[in-house]
């Protein structure tokens, strides 16, 4: 029976671990080499930011901003909340009763700035104010008598302006983090554009599903700075492409489409008529879609509602409303697609969830993976780092569902194991878990086989081979059980005699084949055995 601990890992996320973990930094050393060879260099963004920062570039009506974001509690913020709805109630309330709950606060706010919980710099000389004054205001309260008007009006101001310090978020998504980045570190004077890549956990707090968790991970990529031209849009879409296809990903679909701009002339003139549409249909929809006539009615295009697909298919379709230029921008993305070999679809539905969007938009699909299909997605965004507080600047960018793709190519070792005939648990053994290099077992016996057992663990961790010693010396039989229950594909013999002659025995625990060696042509005869790991 398995044990249980008190302790599990929060719904909605699950630990990693190895052979899997293999898989993961395959899947991220080579988004780092095939990044590379397009001139992106990575870029490390704090995990939390603030709340406003989110806000104002994914959009407060998304369900990601309403609904998902994990923020950190402010200290004191559900105490001020309750004093200003006693404020705004209407209900009669003696001045001594707001004295009471303005001095409170006024101590807690106290106590919150020694601890370093609220910002210093614009709370020190108020709240140092307010200390002068606590024992007069103690005295008030205890004499019934006492005028009350003064310290009342003085502690009203005091706490209308108290700092509590800005709503912080863990972050949701990458592009908004390195944008603020791009402002705060003034990339902008650095030759344009810049390109940039993360890899990194993001916390959302939906419904987890299968591929959705509510800590995901996702490797994405900007570029920020220079022009718009249709041609950086492809690159990156090419760079995508290369990058599954290093990975051997199977069943890939690419699905396009243009947005338009966020102006009355293009995209917001389509939302308008798209609106009118949704309404004359409005009580034909489920809940989440009829919500999102009224807030956003583009996200209506996302539903995957079976019930829902058939009305959908009536509205207006965007490519028919954006404005010339926004046409002329994705013809020519098309030819560049062309050009590149790139097989694409056009799918007027494509509108992404996010308020940054526009012209681009573009999603990959794989299989695997249910209704929820999708790895990855992206689009254009110019004018969010301007949104943001920084100087005009292009965008483009993506973000790959990591644990999706995880999935993906999983789900289709699987497959491939199934067609072979062959039992494997894809879950941890892929293809690509197979390139690793193997691990080799020391079984060392005789206390003066040590030091070379060490020795030799050293240069086959040099020669990239991992390795593991025992502590203890081990008879040969349970040193043999114990590389086994490791899954060791090898075990290097070292007693005594092989030690005194130089001639080390490599035993293949697969098939029991075994050679005896010199020393110095053990590491080459491990790289000669090549991909079928046989002696």
């Amino acid at each position: 029976m398995a044990n249980r601990s008190r302790f599990q890992a929060v719904r909605g996320t699950r630990d990693l671990l190895p052979p899997e973990t293999a898989l993961w930094n395959h899947v991220e050393s080579t988004a780092r080499k095939v990044f590379g060879t397009y001139n992106f260099g990575e870029i490390r963004t704090p995990e939390f930011e603030a709340r406003d920062l989110f806000a104002r570039s994914v959009g407060d009506e998304t369900d990601i901003v309403s609904k998902e974001m994990y923020l950190f509690e402010i200290p004191l913020s559900d105490y001020l909340s309750y004093i200003e709805g006693i404020e705004l109630s209407g209900i009669a309330t003696t001045d001594a009763t707001f004295v009471v709950l303005y001095f409170k606060f006024c101590v807690e706010a106290s106590e919150e700035l020694k601890k370093g919980r609220i910002p210093s710099s614009s709370n020190k000389e108020l709240l140092e104010k307010f200390q002068s004054r606590r024992e007069e205001i103690r005295s008030q309260l205890i004499d019934s008598h006492a005028d009350l008007k003064d310290s009342l009006e003085f502690l009203r101001e005091t706490i209308r302006k108290i700092d509590l310090g800005e709503q912080l978020a863990l972050r949701p998504e990458g592009t908004a983090s390195v944008c603020r980045a791009y402002i705060e570190n003034s990339l902008q004077q650095l030759p344009q554009p810049v390109k940039l890549y993360y890899i990194g956990p993001m916390f959302r707090r939906e419904r987890p599903q299968k591929g959705r968790y509510r800590q995901f991970y996702q490797i994405g990529a900007e570029v920020l700075g220079g022009q718009d031209s249709p041609a950086i849009d492809a690159e990156v879409i090419e760079m995508l492409m290369t990058f599954f296809d290093k990975l051997n990903l199977k069943g890939l679909e690419l699905d396009i489409n243009s947005i338009g701009h966020k102006d009355k002339t293009c995209r917001l003139g389509y939302i308008e008529k798209l609106r009118e549409a949704l309404l004359k249909i409005s009580a034909r929809f489920g809940e989440d879609s009829a919500r999102r006539i009224a807030t956003n009615p583009l996200r209506v295009l996302d539903s995957k509602a079976p019930n829902e697909q058939p009305l959908i298919e009536t509205l207006p379709k965007i490519t028919d409303y954006i404005c010339d230029a926004c046409k002329a921008h994705y013809e020519a993305l098309k030819i560049q697609l062309r050009l590149r070999g790139i097989l694409y679809r056009e799918n007027w539905r494509l509108v992404r969830g996010l308020d940054y969007y526009m012209r681009t938009t573009f999603e990959i699909t794989a299989k695997g993976l249910g209704s929820q299909n999708a790895v990855c997605g992206g689009g254009r965004y110019d004018g969010l780092v301007e949104e943001l507080g920084g100087p005009p600047t292009k965008g483009i960018g993506f973000a790959i569902g990591e644990d999706r793709l995880i999935l993906s190519l999983q789900e289709q070792a699987r497959e491939a194991a199934e067609a072979q005939g062959t039992a494997t648990e894809a879950t941890n053994q892929s293809p690509l878990t197979a390139k690793q290099p193997p691990l080799i077992f020391i079984a060392w016996m005789g206390h003066n086989t040590y030091a070379t057992a060490v020795r030799a663990a050293k240069d086959l961790r040099n020669a990239g081979f991992p390795v593991e010693v025992p502590p203890n010396e081990l008879k040969f039989g349970k040193a043999l059980g114990q590389a086994d229950k490791l899954g060791a594909q090898f075990a290097l013999i070292l007693g005594e005699n092989e030690v005194s002659e130089g001639m080390w025995t490599l035993k293949n625990l697969s098939d029991g084949a075994q050679v005896k060696l010199p020393e110095p042509e053990l590491i080459d005869h491990l790289r000669n055995l090549g991909s079928t790991q046989r002696l």
